[in-house]
């Protein structure tokens, strides 16, 4: 990763790695409690360059190098925390985080229950997370399950360019522990967007409709509900089954935890058939526990069982088998037939 991270440029169109950049460099200029710290975001701005140029702008005192030891980051965060800061982590992998689980569990997503309220830990932390960039084993986690699971903790998820910065910068104004779970395979995606002047974004815990049905109700019709990474190519199948005489909409989280229940369910109600579609496991994961407040909920409005499109119940495979390994427009189209089938 060799190409720097510019602060995007009012009216310019930007990539989610500069609408990240700029989400950070906000919050430093805002609020001097805001301190970034991690492995490599200072002189080398990340392994993905998202911390660009901030310790040239604010000091190696506000973006700070840490040693490689991600337990002792996030441990060294809940004790800025605690003090009044507003410590933004990064994790420079998906997998390299989890050393700092222990932290996160035991402290970090326990300090304000354990404390009656007393004592919150605004920390956010960020995660570079999902395939889709050719990378191996311990570099192409899907590991959102086991936050989502984890009370105490927020949990976002962008997948749009406005999203990476209005979701970041919420997510450091919370007074709650929040993990970012950032897509690397869409970093380098583009957006016409304006940084000084943001379209007003959903806050925290608010799912939005990407995709509208034309017919909502009607026959052949379903909504893909997704997030992240798997985004733009359920997107892509919907446009795709279009061709095919469906009518497909797609749901955008953004927020797995809290999650929205209300907008969920709307839209399912209103159209009868849903299809989760994510890359991580399917056994046990989060599109399990989508699925079943779905059908919970909207059991009599359902005319076909909920089904799900996800990455395999393996190990995470090899850059050459990746392909095959994630979610991809053929298997969601097959999902979708399925539920035509059901009438």
């Amino acid at each position: 990763m060799t190409t720097a991270t510019a602060p995007a440029a009012a009216g310019t169109t930007a990539t989610m790695a500069q609408a990240f950049n700029t989400a950070l460099r906000h919050a430093l200029r805002d609020d001097p409690a805001v301190h970034v710290l991690g492995e490599d975001v200072g002189t080398l701005g990340g392994v993905f360059r998202i911390t660009d140029g901030l310790a040239a702008e604010f000091g190696d005192d506000r973006c700070t190098d840490t040693p490689l030891a991600e337990a002792g980051i996030l441990g060294t965060a809940v004790g800025m925390a605690m003090y009044g800061l507003r410590p933004v982590v990064e994790m420079q992998f998906d997998a390299f985080a989890y050393p700092a689980f222990e932290q996160l569990v035991s402290h970090v997503a326990k300090m304000r229950n354990r404390t009656a309220g007393r004592l919150p830990l605004p920390i956010t932390i960020r995660i570079p997370y999902g395939g889709g960039i050719g990378g191996v084993e311990h570099h192409s986690d899907s590991s959102e399950a086991y936050y989502a699971h984890t009370p105490g903790l927020h949990v976002v998820t962008p997948a749009t360019v406005e999203d990476a910065y209005g979701l970041l910068r919420a997510a450091i104004a919370s007074d709650d522990p929040v993990v970012v779970l950032e897509p690397k395979r869409l970093y380098w995606s583009k957006a016409a967007w304006t940084p000084d002047a943001p379209t007003p974004v959903a806050p925290l815990g608010r799912a939005v409709l990407r995709r509208p049905l034309r017919s909502p109700g009607a026959g052949r019709s379903a909504v893909l509900v997704t997030y992240g990474p798997s985004l733009p190519v359920c997107l892509e199948a919907a446009e795709a089954a279009a061709a095919e005489g469906w009518d497909v909409g797609v749901l955008d989280l953004r927020t797995l935890v809290p999650f929205d229940d209300r907008t969920v369910c709307e839209v399912v109600r209103g159209i009868g058939r849903a299809v989760v579609v994510h890359e991580a496991s399917g056994f046990a994961g989060v599109g399990a526990e989508i699925a079943a407040r779905i059908t919970e909920r909207c059991f009599h409005h359902l005319e076909a069982p909920v089904l799900r499109v996800t990455g395999f119940d393996i190990p995470y495979p090899p850059p050459m088998l990746e392909r095959h390994h994630l979610p991809g427009v053929d298997r969601i189209l097959d999902a979708v037939a399925r539920l035509q089938w059901e009438d």
